[in-house]
């Protein structure tokens, strides 16, 4: 499969690797999406384009979450960043959803959460 990353952000989350983990899959998209789902990450595709992968990892202050955007259209994949709009605003807007996942998780957790 071709990849191509478009927008990485991560962030901390002060509980433990397997809490976040089972918090974080509680907290995934409602909508038909495929799923590919490993020990400590997962992956959603959807469309022609999108694939969006998580992954936590232990941290010194309890678990680093990780989100990567990529571009996996087989064809056509120039059309990507035309259908997009050049992706103008991407990163900030998923960042800001992102930081917004991770401040559920944290109240769920009741602990802190912080985007890095």
């Amino acid at each position: 499969m071709r990849k191509k990353l478009i927008t990485e952000v991560s962030g901390v989350v002060a509980a433990p690797v397997d809490r976040v983990w089972r918090a974080l899959l509680d907290d995934r998209p409602r909508y038909e999406m495929k799923t590919e789902l490993g020990e400590h990450t997962v992956a959603y595709q959807g469309g022609w384009w999108y694939r969006g992968e998580w992954a936590v990892v232990a941290d010194p202050e309890g678990t680093r979450v990780i989100h990567r955007v990529y571009d996996v259209a087989e064809r056509l994949s120039w059309a990507v960043t035309l259908v997009n709009k050049f992706f103008h605003g991407f990163d900030e807007q998923t960042r800001r959803s992102f930081a917004e996942g991770l401040t559920r998780i944290g109240e769920r957790l009741g602990c802190a959460a912080r985007l890095t």
